[in-house]
């Protein structure tokens, strides 16, 4: 097999989620709403504020491989929605969609076969595409990961969790 299909095989693979990972959609099934603005027990921050965490992260590198004119974002303050914010039902939901059109967008980049996935990008301090999309596959997994068990100690899961 092609080397570079391969490589891109793997890149959505990892961006989608599944194989040793659980997705978004998986880590979000029958979420309570009721909940989402509830701090985990010893945290800091709600269940919302991780997913748009998660979300505003994703974003800001697809705008950092797509835009030409990319301006950094000061870390750790515009990555995080802000602590008191209270998401809606409303909230939730766009942040979700949001999180699933900029995944797409990242995947269209990667399945690209004029995408140079090693091409350093021009306006970056010497990052590739590559580079870009592993960061966001590792991103996304540890927080789904974290956002899982959040919600074990929550009790948010529901009785049927794991069958």
């Amino acid at each position: 097999m092609n080397q570079d299909k391969l490589l891109r095989e793997h890149l959505l693979g990892l961006l989608k989620g599944g194989s040793a990972h659980m997705t978004l959609e998986e880590a979000i099934e029958n979420y309570p709403v009721s909940k989402i603005n509830g701090i985990f027990p010893n945290g800091e921050y709600s269940s919302w504020h991780l997913l748009e965490h998660i979300r505003i992260t994703q974003n800001d590198i697809l705008e950092f491989i797509t835009n030409s004119k990319y301006v950094y974002l000061d870390w750790p303050k515009d990555y995080w929605p802000a602590r008191n914010k209270k998401a809606t039902q409303k909230d939730w939901k766009k942040t979700i969609d949001s999180f699933k059109k900029d995944t797409k967008a990242l995947e269209k980049i990667v399945s690209n076969p004029k995408t140079d996935l090693y091409a350093k990008i021009k306006w970056g301090e010497g990052q590739t595409i590559l580079r870009e999309i592993l960061v966001v596959a590792d991103h996304n997994a540890y927080h789904i990961g974290e956002f899982a068990i959040m919600r074990q100690v929550m009790n948010t899961w529901g009785n049927n969790h794991g069958e």
